[in-house]
C-alpha cells in the first residue's frame, strides 16, 4: 500500500476552516445511515463518545473493549481537569489564546488547523458535559470553577476534584448505554482487537479475540474507528493502566497505516517515585497540585534523607520558581521534568536513591487553610498517603518524572482518517493536536472533541463518497487475516523458553527509559535500538507463555502485547535518532541552548515524521508532512 500524506486541510482563514468545512462536506441521508455499520475499538472518552454520537445519528455501531465494562477504560484515571476557552474568570482567555498556548506547548510540531479546531470546539465540550450532569466543581455562587495548568497564564481548566476523567467517562458511558439499550450499539466487552482487515485497500473489519473463551471472531463493517489510547507501557513502568498497549494501532500500522512521531512521549513531572525493582506500576499525582504546591530540593547535596520540615527556607531551592519566574511551578510538563532530573543528577534529589523532589503544601495550607486544600485535592492526598504512608498535610510529597502520555500515534488527516481509507483514528491513538508535548488537561479535551464533534461529521463525509462491495466474515481477505492471527497465537504458545513475559517486558522498559526516555543522545539511541532488536529475538526464542489459546489466558494476552512493544520500540528509536533536534519532550542532549533548553531546528525538522512499515527488523520508510504556519509565528519557546 502506497503511503499518501494528504492532510486535506480546508482552504480559507484559520478561524473559519472548520465551520466552512462542516458546511461543505458530503452528508449521508438519515434514511441511509442505518445501512452503514461502523466498528469502534475502545470505549474510553474518545471511543464511547464516538460510538454514542454515531449511534444517535442512526448508524449501526459495534464497540469493542478488552475491559469487562466500558467504565474501566483508562480515561477514568485522568485526575486534574479539562481545558476550555470559556473565559469565565475574565482573565484574558480566548479561543485564540488556547490555540496558541497548545501550539507553543507542543513546540510548534503540530498541524496548525487541527489545533485551532480543538480550541474552537473546547467551549462546546463543557456545555455537552454539563448537560449530561458531569459534576464540575463550582464557585460559592454556583458558577463553574476553574484552575490553572502548566504552560498557561490563565485559569481555563474545569475539574471535578481529582477525578475529572472518571466523571467525564461516566457522562460518555451513560450516552453509550442509552444507545446500547436502543439496540443501536452492540457492545463487545472482554474482546481484544488482534488485527485489521483491509479489503482492496480499504479498512473493512477486525479480527478480535474473546478474552474469556479464547475464540477468534471476525467483524466486518463499512468503516473502522480506533480509539485505543497510548503506548507509554513500552517503558514498562508508567502511569498507564497495565492493560494499555500499542497492539491495535501497531497492527494497523503493519497493514499500511503510517505511524507519526512515535518518539514524542511525555514524561510527567508529578508521579510518586518507584520504591524498588519489584514495582510494576507508577502512580500519577495530578498536575493540578502544582497550583498550590511548591517544588523544591535542598540547596546542598547529600541532604536527601534529612527531615524536610527541619530544612529552613534559606536552605531550600525552589528551582522552577527561580528559573522560570513568569510561570513558576506551572511550566509545561517537559520543562518541569527535565529540571527535576537535572537537580537529582546534581545529587540534590530526595528520598530513596535520590530520585525525587519535594512538592510542598505548607505555604498554601497556611494561606488558605487546610479545609480549602482538602476540598481541592482531598482524594489525591488520601491516595498519596495510602501508597507512601506519609501525610502530605504534614510533610511534603515526594515526586519524580515518569512516562505518562504519548503524542505520537497513527497519522491522520484533517478528517481524522489514516493513510488507509476507511480507518479513522481518534483520541490519544492519533498524532494530531499536541505536537512534541501535550499541555495538561488537553487529553480529555481532544478525546471528547474527536468523538462528539468531529468524527460524526467526517465519517459521514467518507461514507457518502465511497461505494463498498458487500463483504462478510467469509471473504477471502478476512479468512487470510484470521489465519495469520491464529499462526501468531500458535507461535507464542509453542515457545518453551525459560523467561517470563513480564521479565522480558521489564528489561525492554529499562532499555527504553535509559536510551529513549527523558534525555536522549545519538549513541544512546543507537545502542537502545540494537539492544531492543536483540531482546526481540530473545523474546521469541526464550519466552514461556503456557496455557492454551482456546481458554482464558492472561499470559497469552500479555505476551501478544509485549511482542508488539518489541517491534514498536525499534521504530521509536529510529524516529528519535533521525530527529536531530530538541523539541518538547524529545530532548537530544546534542541540541540544547547554553542554559539547557530545547533547541529546535525549524529549517530541517519542521515536519511530521510519518513512518511506513517495511517488515519486522527492517528499516522503515520516512514520509514527511511539512508543517505550514499561517497565523502562528515560529519562535523559540520560552517560559522564563
Amino acid at each position: 500500500m502506497t503511503v499518501d500524506l494528504r492532510a486535506n486541510v480546508p482552504s480559507g482563514a484559520l478561524e473559519t476552516k472548520w465551520t466552512r468545512h462542516r458546511s461543505e462536506i458530503r452528508l449521508v441521508a438519515p434514511a441511509n445511515k442505518p445501512k452503514y455499520h461502523v466498528l469502534v475499538v475502545g470505549s474510553g472518552l474518545a471511543g464511547a463518545s464516538a460510538a454514542a454520537s454515531l449511534a444517535e445519528l442512526g448508524y449501526q455501531v459495534s464497540c469493542f473493549c478488552f475491559q469487562d465494562s466500558p467504565r474501566r477504560a483508562h480515561s477514568i484515571a485522568a485526575q486534574g481537569g479539562i481545558n476550555a476557552a470559556k473565559n469565565y474568570q475574565n482573565d484574558g482567555d480566548s479561543v485564540f489564546r488556547l490555540f496558541y498556548d497548545t501550539l507553543k506547548g507542543g513546540d510548534f510540531r503540530a498541524r496548525e488547523a487541527n489545533v485551532y479546531r480543538l480550541a474552537e470546539l473546547s467551549v462546546n465540550i463543557i456545555d455537552q458535559c454539563v448537560a449530561q450532569g458531569v459534576p464540575f466543581a463550582r464557585e460559592y455562587g454556583g458558577l463553574l470553577a476553574n484552575r490553572s495548568f502548566g504552560g498557561v497564564q490563565v485559569s481555563r481548566t474545569f475539574y471535578a476534584r481529582g477525578q475529572t476523567g472518571q466523571q467525564l467517562l461516566l457522562g460518555a458511558y451513560q450516552a453509550l448505554s442509552r444507545q446500547i439499550g436502543r439496540g443501536k450499539v452492540t457492545m463487545h466487552t472482554r474482546h481484544e482487537m488482534l488485527d485489521l482487515v483491509v479489503i482492496d485497500g480499504v479498512a473493512r473489519g477486525l479480527i478480535v479475540r474473546d478474552l474469556v473463551t479464547g475464540r477468534l471472531d471476525a467483524h466486518v463493517g463499512h468503516a473502522v474507528v480506533l480509539a485505543t489510547g497510548g503506548y507509554s507501557n513500552v517503558y514498562y513502568l508508567s502511569t498507564n493502566a497495565k492493560g494499555c498497549n500499542v497492539t491495535a494501532i501497531w497492527r494497523a500500522h503493519k497493514r499500511g497505516a503510517a505511524f507519526a512521531n512515535p518518539c514524542f512521549t511525555q514524561i510527567h513531572p508529578t508521579c510518586i517515585p518507584p520504591t524498588g525493582h519489584h514495582q510494576a506500576k507508577l502512580t500519577l499525582m495530578s498536575e493540578s497540585l502544582r497550583n498550590d504546591g511548591r517544588i523544591w530540593v535542598p540547596l546542598g547535596g547529600g541532604e536527601g534523607d534529612r527531615d524536610p520540615n527541619d530544612i529552613p527556607e534559606a536552605e531550600r531551592d525552589y528551582f522552577l520558581e527561580r528559573l522560570y519566574p513568569s510561570y513558576g511551578n506551572l511550566v509545561p510538563r517537559d520543562v518541569a521534568s527535565r529540571r527535576a532530573k537535572d537537580v537529582c543528577d546534581e545529587g540534590r534529589g530526595v528520598g530513596p536513591g535520590g530520585h525525587g523532589v519535594y512538592l510542598d503544601f505548607r505555604d498554601a495550607i497556611a494561606r488558605r487553610g487546610r479545609h480549602v486544600i482538602a476540598e481541592r485535592y482531598g482524594n489525591l492526598f488520601e491516595m498519596y498517603e495510602r501508597i507512601t504512608g506519609e501525610d502530605p498535610y504534614q510533610v511534603p510529597m515526594r515526586i519524580y518524572p515518569a512516562p505518562h502520555y504519548t503524542m505520537g500515534g497513527l497519522w491522520v488527516d484533517y478528517n481524522l482518517m489514516s493513510t488507509i481509507p476507511g480507518l479513522f483514528v481518534i483520541g490519544e491513538a492519533n498524532f494530531s493536536e499536541h505536537g512534541a508535548n501535550r499541555l495538561g488537561a488537553s487529553a480529555l479535551m481532544q478525546g471528547l472533541a474527536d468523538g462528539y464533534f468531529i468524527l460524526p461529521y467526517t465519517i459521514g463525509h467518507y461514507l457518502a463518497q465511497v461505494t463498498l462491495p458487500p463483504a462478510d466474515a467469509h471473504h477471502a481477505a478476512v479468512r487470510q487475516v484470521a489465519r495469520e492471527v491464529e499462526e501468531r497465537t500458535t507461535r507464542l504458545l509453542a515457545a518453551q523458553g525459560r523467561r517470563s513475559v513480564d521479565q522480558l517486558h521489564r528489561e525492554l522498559g529499562r532499555v527504553m527509559w535509559d536510551g529513549c526516555g527523558m534525555s536522549r543522545t545519538a549513541a544512546g539511541l543507537g545502542a537502545a535500538r540494537d539492544r531492543v532488536a536483540a531482546l526481540r529475538q530473545e523474546f521469541w526464542e526464550n519466552v514461556y507463555v503456557g496455557g492454551a489459546g482456546t481458554d482464558f489466558n492472561q499470559s497469552l494476552e500479555h505476551a501478544g502485547r509485549v511482542a508488539d512493544f518489541f517491534e514498536f520500540a525499534e521504530l521509536m528509536c529510529h524516529d528519535a535518532l533521525h530527529r536531530e533536534e530538541s523539541c518538547g519532550c524529545h530532548f537530544r542532549e546534542e541540541h540544547q541552548t547554553p542554559d539547557g533548553e530545547a533547541l529546535r531546528d525549524d529549517e530541517r525538522f519542521s515536519y511530521v515524521a510519518a513512518w511506513e512499515f517495511t517488515g519486522v527488523g527492517q528499516t522503515p520508510v520516512l514520509h514527511k508532512e511539512p508543517l505550514a504556519f499561517e497565523v502562528a509565528h515560529l519562535a523559540p519557546r520560552s517560559y522564563k
